[in-house]
């Protein structure tokens, strides 16, 4: 993170916090999928898509080339233009959505929704998740991945706010009636400070 914006809990809710976190370097992530997106998307049969906290585009752009229809959400316009660059380059179709996601709740029904290392306090976590579910179309799947409490890594020398990681059983309590879905995946992964919580759960058809 950047050295002269803390790494606190409100700085990190903040869109100057992430485009300040962009603009430091000409290329944040490695433009790959995050592996536990691919693993757990490979087995599903394309639809639509919508990917919270995009960043750069990796995820996004990978879903698109592999049959998806894709949204690509984020609350940094810098990491959006990044995104969109990236996605011609790849020549894929995205439509990169400039939104707050900590207040925005997704008009569309979608077949899929990718929350990839989104970390927030509890709160909003649980208002952003609960959001994110009662998107998903029946049928479609959720799926959440995030860094553990058992992963409490350092990132430029600092070491983030406990309450931002969760572990993969939390999200159940965001899907709403409970009674409704299919939870296909919900465990930990890796160890050390790469200890992921991977989480994906099915709406079940009427």
């Amino acid at each position: 993170m950047p050295h002269d914006h803390p790494m606190t809990v409100d700085a990190m809710l903040k869109q100057e916090f992430w485009e300040a976190l962009y603009q430091r370097d000409d290329r944040i992530w490695s433009g790959n999928v995050n592996v536990n997106l691919q693993t757990e998307v490979e087995g599903l049969k394309p639809g639509r898509a919508l990917d919270l906290g995009c960043g750069e585009g990796g995820d996004a752009i990978w879903l698109a080339r592999h049959g998806w229809t894709v949204d690509g959400a984020d609350i940094s316009t810098t990491a959006l233009a990044r995104a969109e660059a990236a996605g011609r380059e790849a020549g894929v179709t995205v439509d990169w959505l400039h939104r707050d996601i900590l207040s925005w709740r997704p008009e569309d029904a979608y077949d899929l929704v990718s929350a990839q290392y989104m970390h927030l306090p509890p709160a909003l976590r649980r208002d952003v998740f609960t959001a994110a579910a009662a998107a998903i179309r029946p049928g479609g799947s959720l799926l959440v991945v995030g860094h553990s409490p058992k992963a409490m890594r350092q990132f430029d020398g600092q070491k983030p706010p406990e309450e931002l990681f969760f572990e993969p059983e939390e999200i159940t309590g965001y899907l709403g009636d409970a009674w409704q879905w299919l939870v296909e995946t919900c465990e930990t992964r890796g160890e050390g400070h790469h200890t992921d919580a991977v989480y994906r759960a099915r709406r079940l058809e009427a």
